[in-house]
């Protein structure tokens, strides 16, 4: 035996959804009731654990032989409802897992989707979702069903026998994806950073649950006061609503088509009174959401961790890693001076001194999401991120010498970009001089083909820029970049090329290649980007473009047009994916515990002594794949997790 294809179904009260999986096989209740299984892609069996049978011998111990791969898709979960099943950790070493490899070649998360692209659902999966929901979830209890709070075999045999169908049907496709996945493996030090990944994921990080509880209790009665005052002013059953607001306001003399952040910020600005009391009110409840704090509670595992918060590969375009369950890639910045001092007021419940010290609990709450994880006891959080890692590496690819002399220096990139720029010395440009808010705007919004709706979007209006020197910005930015504007355009002359005439090109040290119906752009770091189906048309603007096949932005699996300065972008974020995995590897090996990474940051759970220092020299140290990188990581210590 070399493989084992696993394909599982399970029950618990817990919301998968909501919980994760981690916390999920925690309930009392957990079991799994079905294991399909296939050895050597060979024929599919269907054990009915649920009903009395036994997993075999053979293949129970296969599942802990480290020689033999067990494939999955999502492996993540029937590695760990395995390990709980079992009542034995399974490490993911010999573990892979047929949804990453589906994302690293650009296909849905999702089984149902991988099949549909790859053409290997030789029947129909949608029905297996109902079955799911009638015996993988709680019911509710009613006169019909008895009271029952779950339905099993005895309450709809033939469901069940189509239960175990669908069961094997699964590892039935997963074998049919794979084996259409076959011409195009993935690397096996991608396997190995999947592996850590999932190290990562099973370690967790802590969370402080008693601050957790408080800012949950806090927020609750911060919103009743709110509301209770907008109801006194405006006398609405409900001030929350956005009808009733604007028929409210109406009646004030005020008509508004939104009630959105902006349209409210505008108001307040031009009203007094009442009026504006009501809509700052209003802006308060609408930071006022404890979404982040109850996810915490719904996530977190017995021994006071959260798990299983990072997504390997959630972006499939570039392979960068996406948030879930508590979705710590977007959690809200703090700017709060006494940061400390309001986390402790708040941990200790005295919120009539947090409503002395500050004009906003909810913004105060807001601010202190970040501060609910923590390292264990007798530790300390040392948090370390690289500094301007994709303005380095696109400088680094396009060969742009002033800006690689500027990072390997003093790394002041949006001064240094404005002395390019404007043509004045560097020395004259201070942290509050207007000509570094123009170098910085720039920097944010042109790298990968921006013009002036870039700026736009970036705030240039609202930093004070006027409407007539964007486009001349937009000109001197590209000019003093030259380099960077040919690398757009060279690659997107190469991708027209090797989806024109199907043949290899190479740019910038970047291959491309056309490969059965795919378009790959070959990496530094040895990694594949993969686009399916691609194919040469005319865009919305009437230009020749590539264009292929992927998730857009509606969600949905769509064809999406491209080019240039968008492949690029693709290239420079792909890659800093890249140096991450390799710093992520790089600070395991050394035997520290990575307990959460975060865009281009990681957090280390380390003892006392450890420096800052001597993590940034770890991460500062470029692969080999990429010597001449100029890299930079900086770093701080802290008892709970913020922004520096």
């Amino acid at each position: 035996m070399r493989t084992l294809n696993i394909d599982i179904e399970t029950y618990s009260s817990v919301d998968l959804a909501k919980s994760g999986v981690y916390r999920y096989v925690e309930a009392e209740d957990f079991e799994v009731m079905l294991f399909a299984y296939s050895v050597d892609g060979g024929p599919v069996h269907i054990v009915d654990l649920a009903n009395g049978e036994v997993i075999p011998n053979e293949i129970e111990q296969a599942i802990f032989n480290k020689e033999i791969t067990k494939w999955a898709f999502n492996a993540q979960f029937e590695r760990v409802c395995l390990s709980k099943h079992f009542k034995q950790h399974l490490f993911p070493d010999d573990w892979r897992c047929t949804m990453i490899w589906s994302a690293y070649l650009g296909l849905p998360l999702s089984l149902e989707g991988a099949a549909m692209i790859t053409g290997a659902d030789k029947q129909k999966l949608s029905e297996g979702k109902d079955l799911i929901r009638f015996f993988s979830i709680p019911c509710r209890p009613t006169k019909s069903n008895g009271g029952r709070t779950r339905n099993s075999k005895e309450h709809a045999p033939e469901w069940w026998e189509n239960f175990k169908e669908y069961n094997k049907r699964d590892v039935e496709t997963e074998l049919a994806i794979q084996e259409r996945l076959s011409k195009f493996p993935m690397p096996e030090d991608e396997w190995e950073n999947y592996r850590l990944d999932q190290l990562i994921n099973d370690r967790g990080i802590k969370l402080d649950l008693e601050f957790v509880a408080q800012a949950i209790k806090c927020d609750v009665l911060i919103r009743s006061e709110l509301l209770s005052r907008m109801k006194e002013i405006t006398q609405l059953d409900n001030p929350n609503s956005v009808m009733q607001m604007r028929e409210w306001l109406k009646e004030q003399g005020i008509e508004t088509d939104s009630l959105n952040n902006a349209a409210v910020m505008h108001l307040i600005e031009e009203t007094d009174g009442e009026i504006k009391e009501v809509l700052q009110l209003r802006r308060q409840l609408a930071k006022s959401s404890v979404k982040k704090y109850t996810a915490m509670e719904n996530v977190v595992c017995e021994d006071g961790r959260a798990r299983g918060l990072i997504q390997f590969y959630g972006a499939n375009r570039t392979g960068r890693f996406a948030g879930r369950l508590i979705q710590v890639q977007n959690l809200p910045q703090n700017h709060l001076p006494d940061l400390e001092e309001a986390r402790e007021l708040l941990r200790q419940g005295n919120f009539e001194a947090l409503k002395l010290l500050y004009d906003s609990i909810p913004s105060v709450l807001s601010q202190l999401i970040r501060t609910a994880f923590v390292p264990i006891r007798n530790n300390k959080f040392i948090i370390v991120d690289f500094s301007a890692i994709e303005a380095r590496v696109i400088a680094w690819i396009a060969g742009e010498t002033w800006r690689n002399e500027v990072f390997a220096s003093h790394g002041k990139i949006y001064e240094a970009s404005a002395a390019q720029m404007f043509k004045v010395p560097i020395d004259e440009i201070s942290k509050d001089s207007p000509l570094r808010q123009k170098g910085k705007i720039a920097e944010l919004a042109l790298g990968y083909g921006g013009s002036v709706g870039a700026l736009k979007s970036m705030g240039a209006l609202s930093m004070g820029l006027e409407e007539e020197e964007l486009k001349p910005l937009v000109d001197v930015w590209r000019q003093s970049n030259s380099k960077i504007v040919k690398f757009w355009w060279d690659v997107d002359r190469a991708t027209k090329e090797v989806v024109r005439e199907r043949k290899s090109r190479t740019t910038h040290g970047i291959k491309f290649e056309y490969r059965s119906g795919m378009l790959l752009i070959g990496l530094p770091s040895g990694r594949w980007l993969t686009y399916v189906k691609p194919r040469l048309g005319i865009n919305s603007f009437g230009n020749e473009s590539v264009s292929y096949e992927g998730i857009g932005a509606t969600k949905k699996w769509e064809r999406i047009f491209s080019y240039g300065p968008k492949f690029v972008e693709n290239i420079v974020q792909a890659i800093s994916r890249d140096l991450l995995c390799y710093a992520l590897k790089y600070v395991h090996e050394e035997g520290f515990r990575i307990v959460m990474h975060v865009h281009d940051e990681i957090v280390i759970e380390a003892p006392k002594d450890v420096t800052v220092d001597y993590i940034s020299d770890l991460m500062s140290e470029s692969p080999p794949w990429a010597k001449h990188l100029n890299l930079r990581a900086d770093g701080f210590e802290t008892d709970f997790y913020k922004k520096d």
